[in-house]
């Protein structure tokens, strides 16, 4: 069965501003996504029994929990697909660390095995496949540096120099979904 290793980048929010709350808990914001070199690998096989199988233990997220499993098989169920796959991650991005390391993840998950199981689905139609995983997949599907506004998901692409940056990666882990559901948190 045919394979295919892709990198899934991390990124930066050179600002964030929360603007508002949603009633569906979703925060209404303002940022700017630039990517950076530093990245998570993927590896992705086909199988031909519907199987969706990550070989990679991450250390308190069940399988079935994972973004990449998760993307996997809604893209499987979007598209109607018989095909399955094994998934190797070699993570690389630390999690909690604000960075997109499992967006990414599942939007590489989206664009390998769209591209593995030649479902030709269109950019259009990943993101918004990606956004039901999370706000930040969109970006990390588009692949290209944006301003975001409303969750994240309404993207302009922008060029923007490429400065170098130094991520500086203290041995502390933070929920987004926690810092987000604060009540201290800024929301205009």
């Amino acid at each position: 069965m045919p394979s295919l290793t892709l990198p899934a980048p991390a990124k930066l929010n050179l600002m964030l501003h929360i603007v508002g709350r949603r009633a569906d808990g979703y925060h209404e914001l303002q940022t700017l996504f630039q990517f950076i070199d530093h990245a998570d690998q993927l590896r992705f096989q086909a199988r031909d029994d519907g199987e969706i199988r990550l070989h990679s233990d991450i250390a308190g997220v069940p399988h079935d929990d994972n973004l990449i499993v998760r993307a996997a098989r809604a893209l499987q169920q979007h598209a109607s697909c018989p095909l399955g796959a094994d998934i190797w991650l070699d993570k690389r991005l630390p999690m909690g660390g604000g960075i997109g390391g499992g967006s990414s993840d599942a939007a590489t998950t989206l664009l390998g095995l769209d591209h593995l199981w030649q479902l030709r689905s269109s950019e259009d139609q990943l993101a918004e496949l990606g956004l039901t995983l999370g706000a930040d997949v969109p970006v990390f599907v588009r692949g290209r540096a944006a301003f975001a506004e409303g969750v994240g998901e309404r993207l302009q692409p922008v060029e923007l120099e490429e400065p170098w940056y130094l991520v500086v990666v203290p041995q502390v882990s933070v929920s987004t979904a926690e810092i987000f559901r604060a009540p201290e948190l800024t929301r205009n």
